[in-house]
């Protein structure tokens, strides 16, 4: 595949209310050709903005806002905050795997996760099947980072899609009872992994400094931005 991604046949979605900035509209632009569904090819995608849904691969495309920036840890550069130690400290009778599949009671921490925290999301009611086909892709390694109480209950499985050069965290979800802050110790984890399989980036999604709940991805240093197709920081 070409790097030029002017070449790339997109197609755009009809603009719809934003899930995070409710005010706005969100429109996507979505990657048309199947050619491109290769670890390879996605990588490259990664890099320029991409993210993907299923086997969707798309990124924001938005007529009036340009809020959403992708965002990665640089890995070898990566240095845990002060808060962060202090939570892996609290964390240190907890345990993490990295599987190739989901175990076999997920569906009930899912379940339990989206009704508690997301009620009012697209993934409500929690469904099984819409779940494997949000997750999975046919095309792409993902591994699922298990973590573990010192009893062996679950407590938190984060979907990690696992490339040649990067990681990119793709959803957690976790125990919405425990007041550990899970999803920052998922994220410390899936950094951890990538340290371990000598891996250049973990991608983290979109950044969006006005919604305050993704706030918590620019406390990962070293990070970069992707501004005007630059990676900066």
């Amino acid at each position: 595949m070409s790097t030029d991604l002017q070449n790339i046949r997109i197609g755009l979605t009809n603009n719809h209310p934003c899930s995070y900035l409710p005010e706005r509209q969100e429109r996507v632009a979505v990657a048309l050709a199947s050619s491109l569904h290769t670890e390879q090819n996605y990588q490259i995608l990664l890099a320029n903005g991409f993210r993907r849904s299923g086997d969707t691969i798309y990124k924001p495309h938005c007529e009036l806002c340009n809020a959403c920036q992708p965002i990665r840890v640089t890995i070898d550069d990566f240095v845990a905050s002060k808060s962060q130690k202090r939570l892996l400290n609290k964390a240190v009778a907890l345990r993490w795997e990295m599987k190739n599949d989901l175990d076999d009671n997920w569906f009930d921490l899912y379940s339990r996760y989206i009704t508690k925290r997301h009620k009012s999301g697209t993934m409500y009611p929690p469904k099984k099947d819409e779940f494997k086909r949000f997750a999975k892709t046919t095309w792409l390694k993902t591994g699922f980072l298990h973590v573990y109480d010192e009893s062996n209950q679950l407590l938190a499985v984060a979907v990690t899609d696992i490339m040649d050069q990067c990681g990119s965290a793709f959803y957690t979800f976790f125990d919405p009872d425990l007041s550990l802050s899970l999803g920052t110790l998922a994220v410390l984890y899936q950094i951890e992994y990538c340290q371990q399989q000598s891996k250049h980036w973990l991608y983290l999604g979109y950044q969006i400094d006005e919604c305050p709940a993704m706030n918590y991805k620019t406390r990962f240093q070293r990070h970069q931005r992707l501004v005007n197709q630059r990676w900066q920081g």
